[in-house]
């Protein structure tokens, strides 16, 4: 499966801001308008508002079958949104893909260091291209993390808050932990990767991953590269909710694989496919976006997004 093709033709580029109007805490919108003003005149570039994921999908087949030459699109919030235009984009020739990271969690963008870097766009238009590793999940595509356990409680909790003052935005997902300690500290599924099984019964948490943060900066996946051409897996077992405290300081720091009394709780694996059941209908997170399944396969693509990192990362 190759979801993206590259071809170069040797004329000037185009940019194309497809925002979400849900990201953040600000008008996605108000911030990025303000931002372009310095640019009138000298960046051949547009806006658009998008209403999700089926309206994006109609208004870049709309562009490709218009537009000539090499398209860059550059998604305007956070995670989910770039998983959006990603997952838009699939087949389409001659398109790179960039984020202005205007979103809540930004997680994918971290793993080139700070979040600042994809919001200066100067930058951003001197971007070098990036051959980077997407993961298929089923018929769709996730460019950071498949995460699904506790981190669905999560974001399910998360999603209520994010709008609150103090405890939404950024603070979020730390507020979803709190509300999800409240609840079942497992889920039943069976995991396995290249064949090996990692897991027949109940685990806390899992992650796979092409990059390396999740949850609005925990470092779940400390190891990864996403050109390598592998995914990261890392398999939590049930644990105490005061154990549970302690594993999350060092996940948000990308110590846990080193700490010697989770040894045993933690299982990590480099793998480029796994298959994931449940007993029943269970949401994952695509990006961070929920979705149900009861049985799916996750494969790596190695290399197969032009994806547009700032000048100078």
């Amino acid at each position: 499966m190759i979801p993206f093709v590259r071809q170069d033709v040797g004329v000037a580029m185009k940019y194309f801001f497809i925002v979400n109007p849900a990201a953040g805490t600000r008008s996605a919108e108000e911030t990025l308008r303000g931002a372009l003003i310095p640019y009138e005149g000298k960046i051949d570039y547009r806006v658009y508002v998008s209403a999700g994921p089926e309206d994006t999908e109609r208004y870049l087949k709309g562009l490709r079958e218009k537009e000539q030459g090499t398209l860059r699109l550059i998604a305007c919030g956070g995670d989910g949104t770039l998983n959006m235009v990603v997952n838009a984009a699939r087949g389409m020739k001659d398109v790179q893909v960039g984020c202005y990271a205007c979103g809540s969690g930004n997680d994918y963008v971290k793993y080139y260091g700070k979040v600042e870097n994809f919001l200066d766009l100067e930058k951003l238009f001197s971007a070098r291209v990036e051959e980077v590793d997407l993961m298929s999940v089923g018929s769709r595509i996730a460019i950071n993390m498949v995460h699904f356990g506790f981190d669905t409680n999560v974001v399910r909790r998360m999603q209520r808050l994010r709008r609150l003052p103090l405890i939404g935005g950024t603070r979020a997902y730390f507020s979803g932990v709190l509300c999800a300690l409240l609840s079942p500290m497992f889920t039943a599924c069976e995991l396995t990767a290249e064949g090996e099984r990692l897991c027949e019964g109940k685990m806390l948490l899992c992650t796979l991953g092409c990059g390396q943060f999740v949850g609005g900066g925990y470092r779940s996946s400390p190891r990864s590269s996403n050109t390598d051409g592998q995914m990261e897996i890392c398999l939590v077992k049930p644990l105490p909710r005061l154990k549970l405290l302690r594993l999350m300081s060092l996940y948000k720091k990308g110590l846990h694989l080193e700490e010697p009394s989770l040894k045993n709780l933690i299982t990590y694996r480099r793998a480029q496919h796994a298959r994931i059941r449940f007993p029943r209908e269970t949401g994952i997170l695509l990006d961070g976006e929920i979705i149900m399944v009861k049985e799916t396969d996750v494969r790596i693509l190695p290399r197969a997004l032009s994806f547009l990192v700032p000048l100078g990362l």
